[in-house]
């Protein structure tokens, strides 16, 4: 996916901000003729690595009932995760809560809750390869993690991929700016000033959390397939008309 923008300067360059700041600072005016473009594009990946977001609901008839459900569930599921060997600092807390239900709540319960008046949740995210997504999210889930299952994928270094991506933008950028010259029978120069933004387009995988555990320890891990990381870069660069 390509996105671009052209500019074609000759007597002068007129900008605003930092490019005309630029302008001034490499002294382009009508003796030093140009050619700005500005390109964007994008380098691919798989992901080597992904982030399971994991977490469980619990429901207790007051406050000390509802903490000590949400305690065993919570130690269930790190022993368990630990059990698996996943290292102690892949595994990090992002939330937890013991909080009294509302009206709405109180008259909406399901049968099964019905004299519940309290819920504690608590969710963490535990990073491993791709290939391990599944089985610590299986993990998980059959010790408990009844609020499981979405997956961010990610590079474990970015810069390779944004280094990339500024790559394919600037190159892109030169070859506008190649056929701009040929159509306007002039000849392009040497590279004036080039800077570059890069950026990181998220590409979430949502999952449907999963409302009660597995009904037996023998059911498999569900088949999850890493997905690719991208990496956006826009290039603004000026090159000289020889």
């Amino acid at each position: 996916m390509k996105k671009v923008w052209l500019a074609a300067v000759f007597a002068a360059v007129t900008s605003v901000g930092a490019q005309a700041q630029v302008a001034q600072t490499l002294g382009i005016n009508k003796d030093n003729r140009s050619i700005t473009v500005t390109a964007t594009d994008s380098a691919f990946a798989m992901a080597d690595q992904a982030v399971v977001n994991i977490g469980y609901q619990a429901y207790g008839e007051d406050e000390q009932t509802a903490y000590a459900e949400g305690s065993r569930r919570s130690n269930a599921i790190v022993d368990a995760l630990t059990a698996a060997k996943v290292p102690a600092e892949a595994i990090e807390s992002q939330d937890q809560q013991l909080q009294p239900l509302n009206e709405y709540e109180l008259k909406n319960l399901p049968a099964s809750l019905k004299n519940m008046k309290f819920r504690i949740t608590q969710s963490w995210s535990v990073r491993s390869t791709p290939e391990a997504a599944a089985k610590t999210l299986d993990v998980a889930v059959k010790a408990g993690a009844n609020q499981s299952g979405s997956i961010g994928w990610e590079m474990k270094d970015g810069s390779m991929l944004e280094a990339a991506a500024s790559a394919k933008a600037l190159a892109h950028a030169q070859s506008i700016a190649s056929r701009m010259a040929e159509g306007l029978h002039i000849k392009i120069g040497s590279l004036l000033y080039a800077s570059n933004q890069a950026q990181e387009i998220a590409r979430p995988m949502p999952m449907m959390a999963m409302a009660a555990r597995a009904k037996t320890a023998d059911a498999k891990p569900l088949s999850i397939s890493a997905r690719r990381v991208e990496r956006s870069a826009t290039v603004f660069a000026i090159f000289a008309i020889e």
